[in-house]
């Protein structure tokens, strides 16, 4: 499962990097521990109704999709992912995954790691302490962004005047699979990516067969990404900054130098 990512570009980097028509709404800031229901920048094309030609906008998604059928906007936390073996047929994604795809871009997603044997907790008397999951970061080893799979829906609000901006509900998922061999220790699925040559086939809305659309996803290969442990503070949503992504071992040190100034100057 993909639950947490880092998305650190500016709206005019995305906008330049993907080639962008139109930036619509107001973007977010950039995030660092981006957690569901929270709006995330996207990339998706839709056919402009006064040209009728097709346009490339950047936009804020809420993360967590709300299928247009539904009968409330809760339960959108419980689908941060699609997964990639089920996207085409499962009734809550196949419509989006026949016309209503975006790219996802992040700086690169955490996972948790669970030990196999509990750990103890200081200050724990407890036999059976719950074991401790250290959290990692996972991210293309070239520097380079990692351009997630998603799909988008809208759900409108029946009490709303349609014509009401506010009635409409924008949501996204992002599309997951089996991790690699190399991440596979760390946690079971990863998200699926889209290369920069087949953006335009992921976001042409002409494409209409899901299956046709699932072939251009692809695994980031093993030794395209790094993972590294990362500090406990990324488990709070309230955390966010670029020390989230520090390898725990500078993170250690930049703590410690910390504690080092405050008791000189207190």
């Amino acid at each position: 499962m993909c639950g947490r990512y880092a998305s650190s570009a500016t709206p005019e980097e995305l906008a330049e990097e993907f080639d962008v028509d139109d930036i619509l709404g107001d973007l977010p800031e950039p995030d660092y521990n981006v957690a569901p229901t929270v709006e995330v920048p996207a990339i998706l094309e839709r056919t402009d109704k006064e040209s009728d030609t097709i346009r490339r906008r950047l936009t804020p998604l809420v993360w967590g999709l709300v299928p247009s059928w539904s009968k409330g906007p809760g339960g959108g936390a419980k689908m941060i992912n699609a997964r990639f073996e089920t996207v085409a047929s499962k009734p809550a994604f196949k419509r989006a995954c026949s016309v209503r795809r975006c790219l996802l871009p992040a700086d690169g997603y955490y996972e948790w790691y669970d030990p196999q044997s509990p750990e103890p907790v200081e200050g724990s008397t407890r036999r059976n302490a719950k074991p401790r999951k250290q959290p990692f970061f996972i991210h293309r080893s070239d520097g380079d962004r990692l351009v997630m799979a998603g799909l988008y829906e809208y759900w409108r609000d029946p009490a709303k005047d349609p014509d009401d901006d506010s009635a409409w509900l924008r949501t996204c998922t992002v599309i997951t699979t089996s991790a690699t061999d190399a991440l596979g220790h760390i946690h079971d699925r990863m998200p699926m990516v889209v290369p920069a040559d087949r953006w335009a086939g992921w976001l042409d809305p002409k494409l209409t067969d899901p299956e046709a659309a699932r072939q251009l996803l692809t695994v980031t290969d093993a030794d395209q990404l790094e993972a590294y442990a990362v500090s406990a503070l990324v488990s709070n949503v309230k955390n966010n900054g670029p020390e989230l992504l520090q390898p725990l071992a500078e993170s250690a040190e930049t703590t410690s130098a910390e504690a080092t100034t405050e008791d000189t100057l207190f």
